[in-house]
């Protein structure tokens, strides 16, 4: 089916909607819009994204002991870590640089490959390769998402909450 198509069938599934559905609709386009739109900017610089699924749980529990293998099953229970793993650096058990520096100290690095994961999305990460272009501000549309590199020695996390972060830890 072509693109003209696909909008003929779209927009008769509109018309075929109720006024109170399409709140739904709106927001569910609205997000696919934003992903697209998040994925665009980065193939644009040259990015190469890939999905891993099957080395995905590997790799965030390889974060895990790279970042927050010093903190104890008690603490990451208090600060909600399963919920949310960049409670260690708002909950300050991890010293690390916010805000503007921490923006500032990702961009000035050197990237190449990086690891990106999102926080609910625990099946998989992605890779991106050739990323030399990335900067922080690619992923100011994003929720509580993980860049990091494969050696596992820094990490920026872009979280939900406006107050949190960003934060950038190296070790």
């Amino acid at each position: 089916m072509d693109s003209s198509n696909y909008r003929n069938e779209i927009n008769q599934m509109l018309d075929s909607l109720p006024e109170e559905e399409l709140r739904k609709v709106f927001w569910f386009v609205n997000v696919t819009l934003g992903k697209h739109l998040y994925n665009k900017n980065l193939l644009d610089k040259g990015v190469v994204i890939l999905e891993l699924i099957e080395e995905a749980k590997e790799i965030i529990d390889l974060w895990d002991r790279a970042f927050a293998k010093n903190i104890s099953d008690e603490i990451k229970k208090e600060i909600h870590y399963h919920q949310y793993k960049w409670h260690i650096f708002s909950y300050k058990k991890k010293e690390c640089l916010e805000g503007e520096a921490a923006r500032d100290a990702f961009d000035i690095l050197t990237k190449n490959e990086l690891y990106v994961m999102f926080q609910n999305s625990p099946d998989i990460v992605f890779e991106y390769k050739n990323a030399k272009d990335v900067v922080s501000a690619n992923f100011d549309s994003e929720q509580d998402i993980y860049i990091f590199d494969k050696s596992f020695k820094w990490t920026y996390v872009h979280t939900h909450e406006s107050m949190c972060g960003p934060y950038f830890y190296k070790k």
